[in-house]
């Protein structure tokens, strides 16, 4: 069997898998995974229940590596786009003080910006942190790998990141440029043996037959980051599809996209931070990225996440049923429909015009 055939037969498996799971746990009808997703999470529940009780910040373990973070995290993208840089700062400084530990980032966010107020963020709370940023090669080579990530460890104002992911797979063709021979993935292997990064992982948000090539090949990732809401739920589902897969692997998945990017639903009342939040959170997963534009915000979540109580299935399916109507067009899921949220650096690399030419 050719390569490519063996993928497809790899992805037509895990789906079958995937529905065979949410049938065998099967309640009420149209709510094909609820079970799966609440009896089958991969957080230590009665850990959970005793930080909701003291009022700490809840610490999930990050896959199969013996490292424990954070139930939620801090997005880098948003961290750019503050007014000023000693807001930035300010923001990192109160989510770390509330027991947040999770750092997320990427090379970038921001033409480099939030790496560098992360940085300075961190200067002397870098011990505090497990520190995550991600390669934007978006298919160019090795080389170009490694000089990012010497770029971003010289913003972020440390000698190596914790966890490093390729980030924005979101392309069709996007795993057969990261794995070919001098290509990114390689560039993976070369940053842990160096000792500037200790875990790898990949991101993307577009297509969840994407993430899972990208699993067929057999790669020994970490982490994998993918979106997570209850819109998911019902549409191009990565909750149905990539999660159950991940879980079996023992690749920790990072949760991102909670609110629909950009919190679309936020603002027209599908939804509720809160809601958001608290839903993602009772999902197998390792932490939940937000992206945090004021300190109010961050306040909020951190209460949240401090008193998080598990959903049950009946709140889950609940919310799911909820979503139905408005995940059926993906009005808030642009990032699955549109290339509104593709970066520009990876729109470059497969020849699209960025969003600043578009809107010129």
């Amino acid at each position: 069997m050719s390569e490519s055939n063996s993928r497809r037969e790899f992805i037509k498996h895990v789906g079958a898998g995937a529905a065979m799971i949410a049938a065998s746990n099967a309640v009420p009808a149209n709510n094909s995974n609820a079970t799966n997703s609440v009896q089958n999470t991969a957080q230590d529940t009665s850990a959970n229940a005793r930080a909701a009780v003291s009022g700490e910040m809840p610490r999930r373990p990050l896959g199969r590596t013996g490292v424990e973070v954070s139930a939620l995290g801090l997005g880098g993208a948003h961290l750019g786009g503050i007014k000023t840089e000693k807001e930035a700062i300010r923001i990192v400084h109160e989510a770390i003080d509330a027991g947040v530990t999770f750092m997320d980032n990427a090379w970038e966010y921001n033409k480099g910006r939030s790496e560098e107020w992360m940085g300075k963020a961190l200067k002397d709370r870098r011990d505090k942190v497990f520190l995550m940023t991600k390669v934007c090669t978006h298919g160019r080579d090795k080389k170009v790998a490694m000089q990012q990530l010497n770029e971003s460890l010289r913003r972020l104002q440390t000698d190596h990141v914790d966890l490093w992911q390729v980030h924005e797979c979101v392309y069709d063709n996007d795993p057969e440029r990261h794995f070919r021979a001098g290509g990114v993935i390689e560039s993976l292997t070369e940053a842990k043996k160096s000792g500037k990064v200790r875990f790898v992982g990949f991101t993307g948000h577009k297509d969840p037959a994407i993430h899972l090539e990208m699993l067929a090949r057999n790669y020994p990732f970490d982490t994998c980051q993918l979106p997570l809401n209850p819109f998911d739920a019902t549409f191009r589902s990565f909750e149905q599809q990539v999660l159950p897969e991940l879980t079996k692997r023992g690749i920790a998945p990072i949760a991102m996209k909670t609110m629909g990017g950009e919190g679309y639903a936020i603002k027209e009342g599908a939804l509720t931070p809160a809601e958001a939040l608290r839903y993602a959170m009772s999902l197998p997963v390792a932490t939940v990225v937000f992206g945090y534009d004021s300190l109010e915000m961050v306040r909020e979540n951190i209460k949240t996440a401090r008193g998080f109580k598990q959903m049950t299935v009946a709140e889950m399916t609940a919310l799911r049923e909820r979503s139905r109507e408005y995940a059926a067009d993906g009005r808030f899921e642009l990032y699955k429909t549109s290339k509104k949220f593709d970066a520009d650096e990876g729109r470059r690399q497969h020849g699209f015009p960025t969003q600043e030419e578009v809107a010129a």
